[in-house]
């Protein structure tokens, strides 16, 4: 569905818009359109109906090739009173009356956007997916109209508003693709550090005004990290741990050490991440909610790529005495990205236990549990960044056996992936895989080398591509 998919976002129809842009550039060899964009109010004429004017030509070469259909059609209002054509995700409404010789003809009509997944849902009409639009711009309005309104203290309704717009995002970001979420993101922070700046708040508001700014940072962070930019992550990290330490939170300190040890881990720094995870613990003291958990998976990783045997069952032996130990707190009450669920848990052991690699028995079996966690995890605790990590170190752990073809089977999902799914830890799993191919290329064989290829060309279309 579009709201679902988040394509009424100006900030994720842009990056859909430039990245189409750039690909007709060299599908038809014409420089101008490379980095062509679109305003903000533009796009918003476009979805609002707002349009008395064609767009100009290359937009609407641009527009046709996202959608599939042609410009005149996808943005003609519908008629009065008529009934309109579902609208796929991807697309916008167009009614069926307009449909004509002179365009595409109408199964074009649902072309999916570039590297986005084949059209699977569609609104029941396409009046309700521009209400859906309208309400959502209009709950941002009403977010920054109540922070003013409120004047130069912070009122009760404005923090509430911010606290809800802070969980909705903390709970969709295991789930969406970033893309999805970056402008939610930065919109919010920044309403936070105004208020912060400006607002004349009570020290308890001052508190959980830290404490959101902190979270909410935090998310940025890891979205730069999923970007494949560690310098813009820990520098928004460490805003992160500024903002915990002026609201006095213990546990946040930690899930923000947390974090930073992530980052380190996945830029190939273990010794940074043992650091930072081993300050984390110091940070939690006695602390109880899953962030303590978060640490010890994260020490038991990092520890792995040092080849430490010892400290990584160690650490994974401190992450079950803490799990057995949890009682959970007010980050895990955010969920999503704040808490850590036990498929989560069984992810990183099992990574932890293919990468030391002295067990590949053990390493398969853990990746085979933590792959049937994910397949039956419930909906607060899917994450699809996390179950696309247990699959690769499914297919490391039976590259290792010398089994190619089912390492292939296991991590077909992950390949099958779209392109704003392909996040920085994802890439970096599947080059992982590749790595392992080539270290054994000999006795690989063909599927050995069709899989390599696979992955070469998957890796080449990171994320970030629609960012750039």
């Amino acid at each position: 569905m579009t709201l679902q998919r988040h394509w009424q976002v100006y900030e994720t129809f842009r990056l859909r818009f430039e990245a189409m842009a750039n690909s007709v550039a060299e599908q038809e060899n014409d420089p101008r359109l490379r980095g062509l964009s679109v305003s903000k109010r533009q796009f918003e004429r476009w979805y609002g109906g707002a349009v008395k004017t064609r767009p100009y030509p290359d937009q609407c070469r641009v527009l046709e090739a996202m959608f599939g259909v042609c410009v005149d059609q996808l943005l003609a209002p519908a008629p009065t009173g008529s009934a309109v054509a579902p609208a796929t995700a991807g697309t916008l409404a167009v009614p069926p009356s307009r449909l004509g010789p002179a365009c595409l003809p109408p199964e074009k009509a649902t072309a999916p956007l570039a590297g986005g997944p084949p059209n699977s849902e569609t609104r029941s009409d396409a009046g309700t997916t521009e209400m859906e639009r309208q309400v959502v711009m209009a709950a941002r309005r009403a977010l920054r109209f109540a922070a003013m309104a409120e004047g130069s203290s912070i009122g009760p309704e404005t923090l509430g508003q911010i606290h809800d717009e802070v969980r909705r995002l903390t709970v969709a970001y295991p789930k969406l693709a970033l893309p999805a979420l970056l402008g939610d993101l930065v919109e919010v922070q920044d309403l936070t550090f105004q208020l912060l700046e400006h607002g004349r708040a009570k020290p308890a508001q001052a508190r959980e005004l830290y404490l959101l700014a902190s979270i909410t940072s935090g998310m940025l962070a890891k979205a730069s990290h999923d970007l494949g930019n560690p310098s813009a992550a820990m520098m928004q990290a460490r805003t992160a741990f500024v903002c915990a330490d002026n609201a006095d939170h213990h546990a946040m300190r930690a899930w923000v050490r947390s974090l930073q040890s992530l980052i380190s881990y996945w830029a190939g720094r273990p010794g940074e991440a043992v650091d930072y995870a081993a300050l984390g613990q110091n940070a939690a003291g006695d602390v109880r909610g899953t962030t303590s958990i978060w640490l010890a998976c994260l020490s038991a990783r990092a520890h792995s790529l040092l080849g430490d045997g010892e400290a990584t069952r160690t650490a994974i032996r401190q992450a079950e005495n803490a799990r057995d130990a949890v009682e959970l707190d007010d980050l895990d009450d955010f969920g999503g990205i704040m808490t850590f669920p036990v498929p989560r848990q069984l992810y990183y052991v099992a990574e932890a236990t293919v990468q030391l690699g002295e067990d590949a028995v053990l390493g398969e079996t853990q990746s085979v549990t933590a792959v049937a966690a994910y397949q039956d995890a419930s909906e607060e605790e899917w994450a699809f960044g996390d179950e696309a990590g247990a699959q690769t170190d499914l297919a490391l752990a039976r590259i290792a056996r010398g089994e190619v073809e089912g390492a292939a089977e296991a991590v077909r999902p992950v390949l099958d992936l779209p392109i704003e799914q392909r996040n920085f830890g994802i890439v970096s799993s599947a080059q992982r895989v590749h790595a392992a191919l080539n270290a054994g290329a000999r006795r690989n064989g063909i599927v050995g080398v069709d899989l390599r290829q696979e992955i070469e060309a998957f890796t080449a279309t990171p994320t970030s591509v629609l960012v750039r």
